[in-house]
C-alpha cells in the first residue's frame, strides 16, 4: 500500500470468465495476493468487491479498499467506509415520496440553474405497489376482486402519478399492484444474486426504503433498509457511508423436529440476537445446521432482521441457493454464471466444510435446532417470544401486570369479563384474549412453501375433523406472490382455507402493515363497552401496540398454521398440549396435535407441486403494466400536485450558498416520550382516525370518511402527513400519562392534538424537542417519521439510543439527533420535559461530538460520519443532492 499506482493496478486487474469469451470479465480479489481476504466474513467479501470495482480515489479511495481489507483490526475503530450497492428497491408508500423527490429535485435544480434531465436514478432502481390494498372483504370467493377494485378507486391518482414516473424517469422500473409483496418479488423474481452488467460481472447487492429488505439476505444477496432519502441518493449514485461493521457468528446445528416450522426457528433466534446485542452489526450464519434449512426456511430468518436488530442477516451461496434458483425458474445459462463466478471470487459457500468458516467478530450463540419448540410472540413486540404451552399462562399474567410491553394493568376482578352480543341472529361473547383477527400475511412467511402448505394440510384434517371458525372473526389471507395461489389450489388445500374462511383477499402486506380494515361493528361494540383485551395472531413481523387494529391491543405473531389453530380455538387463553381445539358436532374433542401435519408430510408435497414453470408463468404476466390508463404527462403532474402536493422539503431553498449551523435556543418539549416509540405511533400508516386533524383538514376541502384513505395512501401530501405525524392513538405521552395522539401546550398549559400544539408554536417562533428513551424510532424504515417532526418545527431529539434506520433518517431531513452520554437518562438527571433548552452548536463539528447544554448536562450530537455532517450543513441529504447536481 506504500505505492499507491501500484495498489490501484492490482485492484482494477480484471479477468475474463470464461476464456473463450473475453468481453465477459470480472474484479478477481484473488489476485491481490492477500491472504486476508480469505479469513473476511463473506459480508465483508461484498463489501470490498464494490469498493474494488467502484475504486475512483474520489468517492472511493484506496484507503477505504485498505480499511475493508483489513477488516480484522478496523472492526472496532468507527471507520467510515462508502459503499455503492448494485440497486435499490422501493415499495410504493415510500415509493411515491421518492418520484415526488425526483420531480422536486428536478424543479429546484432548474431554478438554480442547472440541468434537470440529470435527474434520474443512476442504478436499477424496482419500485412494487404492495402497500396499499386493504381488507375490507373477507371470507368470500370475491374477496379479491373487490378488494383490488377499491385499492384502484382509492389511489388512482397515485398509480397515474408512478406510471408517469416509470416513463419520465430513468433505470426505473415499475411493479404493478397485484403482483404480490415487494420481498418476496424481490426473492421470486428480481434477485439477480451475479449482476451481468456492462461487460462486467460482480455480486448483486441492495438497499432498500423498508426495514426488511434484508429477506433477500436469505438468498445470498446483501442488502438492507435505509431511509428514503439516503436511498434517493444512492438512486443518483452517492454512496452509502457507513461505519465498518462488526460481524457477529451465529452456527447453526441439527434438523428441526417434525412438528417445528421456520416460523418458530424464525422467532427464538429473534430473541436470542435480541438479548445478545446486535445493533448496527451483522449476522453470518454458518455451520452444518443451514445446510439444512431451504432459502425460504433462511428468507423468514433474514427476514426478521429488524426485530433483533442488526443491520443484515447473511447466509452466503451455496448449492442450495442454486437449486431455490432452478425452483424459481431462473435460466441455466444464469445458474452457471452465478456458480463460476462466486466459486472464482471466494465467495461460494460449503456449509459443512469447516475449512470455509471466516473469522468473526464474536460467535455469540450456538442453536441447535432440534431443540426449538413451537412458539409466537408478543402482545407487543416481536422479540417476546412465548412456548406455545406457557401462551395460556403468559397471557393470564400480562392481564393484570403494570402497563407496559408484557402488561394490561386489568383490575383482577375484571379478568373474568364476559361480553355479550349478537351477529347474524345468533349470540356470541367475547372475553379477554378473544381473537377477533387471525391473517396469514406478510412477506415472512407467505413466501415459505413449507409453512403455507403446512396451513392448507392443517385446514384440510380440521375440516375432515368437523372443525370451523367463527363467523365474527376477520380471517384472511393474503399471499406474498401469485405462487403461493397456484401452488395451494394445485396441491388440493385451498379449498379447505377457504371453508375455515381464509379467501385469499389480496397480494400485498395488508395486515401486517395495519391495513386490517375494519372490524364488524357488534365485536367493536363488545370490544369498546367490556373494554375487552381483544386478540390479532398473524404470520407478520410486526405487532406493536396500535399497528394491526386500532381494537386489538394484544397481537401474536405466529406461523400461518398457528394462525388457523387459535383462529378456531378463538383464544389465545389455551394451553393446546392439555386442551382440545375445539370439539366437533360429534362432541368429540380434537386436540392440535390431532390435526398438526409433519415436516415429512409438507415436504412431500412441496416437492410435487412447487415447481418452476408456476413462477415463470406468474412472473411472465406481471409487465407491462395496462391496468392504469396514463393521460399526458403535463396532465398527470398538474392532477398530482394540485391534489396532493405542494411538496415540503426545497421550500426553504433559496441559496447555492451554505448556512453555519445555527444554535437552538429556549426550545420547548412537545413530546415527552418512553422507550420503543416506534415509527408506527410517529408517522402511522393506518387508516385515518374520523375525529384526527388530518380528518378535519380534508373534511374541510370537502371529502367525505369515505374518501380519507390512509395515511400510507397520501405519503405525498406534506398538509396530511404533518397532520399525520404522532397521530397513534396507542401513543404514551409522560406529559399526559396515558395513551393519546396529544399533548400539552406548555406555554397555555391546554392538552390538545400533537398537530395543534406544534402550529401553536411555529406560529411564536419557537423551536421544539423531543425527548425519548431508549430504541426511539424502532419500526419500519419510513421516511415520513423524519419528514413529519421537521414540519411540526422539530429541531432534535434527544433519546437515550436510536434504530439506527431512523437516526438516518432524521439526519437527511436536517434534524439533530441528540443522545443522552452513557448512565444519563431523562429520569436520572431529573427532567420533567417542562423546561426551556438551548443547545449551543459549535461552528466546527466533527462526528459523534459532545456538546454541553450550557445547563447540568452534556450529550452527543449522532451525527456519525463526515457525509452525514455535510447532508446537515446543507440542510438534509436532498439538498446536498441539488447542490451537487447544480454544481455540475
Amino acid at each position: 500500500f506504500t505505492d499507491p499506482q501500484l495498489y490501484y493496478a492490482q485492484l482494477t486487474h480484471t479477468t475474463p470468465l470464461d476464456p473463450s469469451d473475453p468481453e465477459q470479465k470480472f474484479y478477481n480479489l484473488s489476485k491481490l495476493g492477500d491472504n486476508r481476504y480469505d479469513h473476511l466474513p463473506f459480508s465483508i467479501r461484498v463489501l470490498l468487491e464494490s469498493a474494488v470495482r467502484n475504486c475512483d480515489e474520489f468517492l472511493v479511495k484506496y484507503s477505504d479498499v485498505e480499511s475493508i481489507l483489513n477488516w480484522k483490526q478496523t472492526q472496532n475503530q468507527t471507520v467510515e467506509v462508502p459503499f455503492r450497492p448494485a440497486r435499490v428497491i422501493l415499495q410504493d408508500f415510500t415509493g411515491v415520496p421518492a418520484v415526488v423527490d425526483f420531480a422536486a429535485m428536478r424543479d429546484a435544480v432548474m431554478k438554480l440553474g442547472g440541468d434537470p434531465e440529470k435527474i434520474n436514478p443512476v442504478c436499477p432502481a424496482d419500485l412494487v405497489i404492495d402497500h396499499s390494498i386493504q381488507v375490507d372483504f373477507n371470507r368470500k370467493s370475491d374477496s379479491l376482486q373487490k378488494n383490488q377494485d377499491l385499492e384502484f378507486d382509492r389511489n388512482k391518482e397515485r398509480f397515474q402519478f408512478l406510471k408517469w414516473g416509470s416513463k419520465a424517469f430513468r433505470n426505473m422500473r415499475i411493479i404493478p399492484p397485484g403482483s404480490g409483496i415487494v420481498h418476496q418479488v424481490n426473492l421470486e423474481y428480481l434477485a439477480r444474486v451475479v449482476f451481468n452488467y456492462d461487460g462486467y460481472f460482480y455480486p448483486d447487492s441492495l438497499v432498500g426504503t423498508d426495514s426488511h429488505t434484508t429477506m433477500i439476505d436469505g438468498l445470498g444477496v446483501l442488502g438492507w433498509g435505509v431511509g428514503g432519502i439516503e436511498a434517493e441518493a444512492v438512486m443518483l449514485g452517492q454512496p452509502i457511508s457507513m461505519i465498518l461493521p462488526e460481524v457477529v457468528g451465529y452456527k447453526l446445528f441439527g434438523n428441526p423436529e417434525k412438528f417445528i416450522t421456520s416460523t418458530d426457528i424464525v422467532l427464538t433466534v429473534t430473541k436470542h440476537l435480541r438479548q445478545v446485542g446486535v445493533v448496527g452489526k451483522f449476522v453470518e450464519f454458518f455451520g452444518p445446521g443451514v445446510a439444512q434449512l431451504s432459502i425460504a426456511d433462511r428468507a423468514t430468518i433474514a427476514n426478521m432482521c429488524p426485530e433483533y436488530g442488526a443491520t443484515a442477516a447473511f447466509f452466503p451461496v451455496d448449492d442450495v441457493s442454486i437449486q431455490y434458483l432452478e425452483q424459481t425458474g431462473r435460466e441455466e445459462k444464469k445458474l452457471a454464471y452465478i456458480t463460476k463466478y462466486l466459486k472464482a471470487v471466494g465467495m461460494f459457500r460449503d456449509y459443512n466444510d469447516v475449512s470455509q468458516d471466516p473469522d468473526f467478530t464474536q460467535v455469540s450463540l450456538n442453536l441447535t435446532v432440534n431443540t426449538v419448540v413451537p412458539c409466537c410472540s408478543g402482545p407487543k413486540r416481536p422479540q417476546d417470544r412465548i412456548p406455545i404451552s406457557d401462551m395460556k399462562k403468559d397471557f393470564e399474567t400480562c392481564l393484570g401486570a403494570k402497563v407496559g410491553f408484557k402488561g394490561f394493568q386489568v383490575p383482577p376482578e375484571q379478568h373474568s369479563t364476559v361480553v355479550p352480543f349478537q351477529f347474524n341472529g345468533k349470540e356470541y361473547t367475547l372475553s379477554h384474549g378473544s381473537v377477533v383477527i387471525a391473517a396469514i400475511t406478510s412477506c415472512t412467511n407467505t413466501s415459505n412453501p413449507s409453512v403455507m402448505l403446512g396451513a392448507g394440510l392443517l385446514a384440510k384434517k380440521a375440516i375432515k375433523h368437523g372443525l370451523s371458525v367463527k363467523p365474527y372473526i376477520k380471517t384472511s389471507l393474503s399471499p406474498g406472490s401469485g405462487v403461493v395461489t397456484y401452488y395451494l389450489k394445485e396441491s388440493g388445500v385451498m379449498e379447505y382455507l377457504s371453508k375455515l374462511g381464509f379467501e385469499v383477499v389480496g397480494y400485498g402486506c395488508m395486515t401486517c402493515i395495519g391495513n386490517s380494515g375494519p372490524l364488524l361493528e357488534p365485536v367493536v361494540e363488545a370490544i369498546t363497552k367490556g373494554h375487552v383485551i381483544a386478540a390479532g395472531v398473524l404470520s407478520g413481523n410486526r405487532n406493536f401496540e396500535g399497528r394491526v387494529h386500532p381494537n386489538t391491543r394484544a397481537n401474536y405473531l405466529a406461523s400461518p398454521p398457528l394462525v388457523i389453530a387459535y383462529a378456531i380455538a378463538g383464544t389465545m387463553r389455551i394451553d393446546f398440549e392439555k386442551e382440545p381445539i375445539a370439539i366437533n358436532p360429534d362432541g368429540k374433542e380434537i386436540f392440535l396435535r390431532d390435526i398438526w401435519p409433519t415436516r415429512e408430510e409438507i415436504q412431500a408435497v412441496e416437492r410435487k407441486f412447487v415447481i418452476p414453470s408456476m413462477f415463470r408463468e406468474v412472473y411472465e404476466k406481471i409487465e407491462p403494466w395496462t391496468s392504469i390508463l396514463l393521460a399526458s404527462d403535463s396532465d398527470i403532474i398538474i392532477l398530482y400536485f394540485n391534489i396532493h402536493s405542494k411538496f415540503c422539503v426545497f421550500s426553504s431553498y433559496q441559496t447555492m450558498d451554505l448556512q453555519p449551523p445555527k444554535s437552538i435556543t429556549d426550545a420547548y418539549v412537545l413530546l415527552n416520550l418512553g422507550d420503543s416509540v416506534t415509527t408506527d405511533h410517529i408517522s402511522p400508516a393506518g387508516n385515518i382516525a374520523r375525529n384526527s386533524p388530518a380528518a378535519r383538514y380534508l373534511t374541510n376541502r370537502g371529502l367525505t370518511p369515505r374518501d380519507y384513505n390512509s395515511y400510507g395512501s397520501r405519503r405525498g401530501n406534506d398538509a396530511v402527513m404533518a397532520r399525520g405525524t404522532f397521530a397513534n392513538i396507542r401513543l404514551f405521552n409522560k406529559f399526559l400519562n396515558k395513551q393519546a395522539p396529544q399533548t400539552i401546550h406548555l406555554p397555555s398549559t391546554e392538552t390538545m392534538d400533537v398537530f395543534d400544539a406544534a402550529e401553536r408554536y411555529q406560529q411564536s417562533g419557537v423551536p421544539l424537542l423531543i425527548l425519548a428513551g431508549k430504541e426511539y424510532g424502532s419500526g419500519s424504515s419510513r421516511d415520513w417519521a423524519a419528514k413529519g417532526p421537521f414540519l411540526l418545527g422539530i429541531k432534535a431529539v434527544l433519546a437515550e439510543s436510536y434504530e439506527r434506520i431512523h437516526r438516518s433518517n432524521l439526519v437527511g431531513m436536517g434534524l439533530i439527533p441528540l443522545e443522552y452520554l452513557p448512565g444519563d437518562t431523562a429520569d436520572s438527571l431529573g427532567l420533567t420535559g417542562r423546561e426551556r433548552y438551548t443547545i449551543t452548536i459549535p461552528q466546527q463539528l466533527t462526528p459523534r461530538m459532545t456538546l454541553d447544554t450550557g445547563k447540568t448536562f452534556q450529550v452527543r450530537m449522532r451525527f456519525d460520519t463526515d457525509v452525514e455532517l455535510a447532508y446537515f450543513h446543507h440542510g438534509g441529504i436532498l439538498n446536498y443532492m441539488i447542490h451537487k447536481m447544480s454544481e455540475n
